[in-house]
């Protein structure tokens, strides 16, 4: 194998890991943004949470003969 062809060869390689590369920074952006807006929504059913559960309902009472 001449050095131009060794060469070549890396190059290519460089090229493929490049790419590959530039996939991988694509999803972890996009699993970034999937996490953010679930997080949100985990914020937001938290705080509905805790509004219905704020205080005791008439179901959550003793009946009156206790």
């Amino acid at each position: 194998m001449s050095v131009n062809d060794h060469i070549a060869e890396l190059e290519s390689h460089i090229a493929f890991q490049e790419d590959a590369i530039d996939k991988l920074s694509e999803v972890v952006a996009r699993q970034e943004k999937d996490i953010e807006r679930l997080t949100r929504m985990v914020q937001i059913l938290n705080t509905e949470l805790k509004e219905t559960n704020a205080g005791p309902g008439p179901e959550d009472q003793p009946p009156p003969h206790y």
